[in-house]
């Protein structure tokens, strides 16, 4: 080993699950690292180009995630354009559901998480790949990495897994379960017609021309192989990568063409994702798992809420249990890697439960090291009176 650090609490993955973990712990005064494999904070909100930051409300007027999860929100437009609909509170309006969210420039959300970590004293280790944790018995007590240094060791009391593909828990013995991605990408591109439209508006916002292709038999007519990718083979994420870059050249070969012969100069791709866009890859098996039917549900160990951010209604408890993975001690999954199954997955994949869970992931972790214990020996309602004088709701019946 080249060097050797020692912290209270390491973070792998600075997606927005990741960040919101670091900045709660390093804001409660603990030493922590952020480990991320590429330059830019964010995942796949920023180097993933999904720039829809999801809905905080319940698309009838009542918001029900709060913490880091809004704060971030709002951060997400400190340096570029993004307005929340004025009329989300009085949702439906004319039939129409209006939802507490926003899209952001991934660019402007980088440079504020780049801020709001160095202002919570998070040690970031950018282009550092996290590789084998370290264990004595089935508690994890250390990390190799690697980067241009060479390779080292990050000590810690306390991990955190917001890889989203539960890389680290996968690696530490971990109980994890597979899950399914369909083959999509999201991109921008230059269209001389969007800018003379965005001229005549004076509307930032519209610059960023996106394109979402998809193959799930609804977005888009050409067939890739459809199947379930495993994020945890380098193999299948290459040929993810390639078979979402087919899907670009198909669009373009049938937009230019529609174009005529300045097809090239008036429509073109402009950035590619990244990173590769995954959605539901590999999750931990946690002490609880969430599942179809249980939006409503009480769970007494209940540490937030999330809404269905498809549709209008539902509203998600979040049980404690689904952070703490069975068989390796010393680590928390926060982020789409938590202990969701089928369709429950959906809705805690996004940006605001990744935000939320990544903030309690970063609470646990912090209550786990000033007591001297694991997360598995933190009670629910000690984090629930953590979060309660922080004005965050756990159980329906509070919003």
């Amino acid at each position: 080993m080249q060097f050797e650090k020692q912290y209270d609490v390491v973070v792998v993955g600075a997606g927005v699950a990741g960040v919101a973990a670091a900045l709660e712990a390093g804001r409660a005064g603990l030493r922590v690292a952020l480990v991320e494999k590429m330059i830019l904070t964010g995942g796949l909100a920023t180097a993933g180009l999904v720039n829809i930051y999801l809905p905080l409300c319940d698309g009838r007027g009542r918001q029900v995630t709060f913490g880091i999860a809004e704060e971030l929100l709002h951060a997400s437009t400190r340096y570029g354009p993004g307005t929340v609909p004025e009329d989300w509170r009085r949702s439906p309006v004319d039939g129409r559901t209006s939802r507490y969210q926003l899209t952001f420039s991934p660019a402007a959300f980088t440079l504020a998480l780049d801020e709001l970590l160095e202002e919570a004293g998070v040690a970031l280790w950018l282009d550092t790949l996290a590789c084998l944790p370290l264990l004595e018995g089935e508690r994890m007590v250390g990390l190799a990495v690697e980067n241009k240094s060479g390779r080292g060791l990050l000590r810690a009391a306390c991990f955190v897994d917001a890889t989203g593909d539960a890389d680290l828990a996968r690696r530490a013995g971990a109980e994890c379960a597979p899950g399914e991605s369909f083959t999509s990408i999201w991109a921008f591109q230059a269209a001389v017609a969007q800018a003379q439209r965005v001229a005549e508006s004076g509307q930032g916002i519209e610059l960023m021309d996106a394109i979402r292709l998809a193959y799930n038999g609804e977005w888009f007519d050409t067939a890739p192989e459809r199947r379930r990718w495993d994020a945890a083979d380098g193999k299948e994420v290459s040929h993810f990568v390639l078979e979402t870059h087919r899907l670009v050249r198909e669009y373009y070969r049938r937009a230019q063409a529609e174009e005529g012969e300045a097809g090239r100069d008036r429509l073109y791709p402009l950035q590619l994702p990244s990173m590769a866009q995954f959605r539901k890859t590999w999750r931990i098996v946690g002490q609880a798992t969430l599942r179809d039917g249980q939006d409503g549900q009480r769970f007494e160990d209940s540490i937030g809420l999330v809404a269905d951010w498809r549709r209008p209604g539902p509203v998600w408890e979040i049980p404690y249990g689904t952070l703490v993975p069975r068989g390796c001690d010393g680590l928390l999954a926060a982020g789409r890697c938590i202990s969701s199954a089928d369709d429950a997955w959906e809705v805690t994949r996004v940006i605001p439960a990744a935000a939320l869970t990544g903030q309690v992931a970063g609470l646990a972790a912090t209550l786990a090291v000033r007591a001297g214990t694991t997360p598995r020996q933190v009670p629910a309602e000690v984090i629930q009176a953590a979060l309660q004088a922080r004005g965050i709701p756990y159980h329906l019946r509070d919003l």
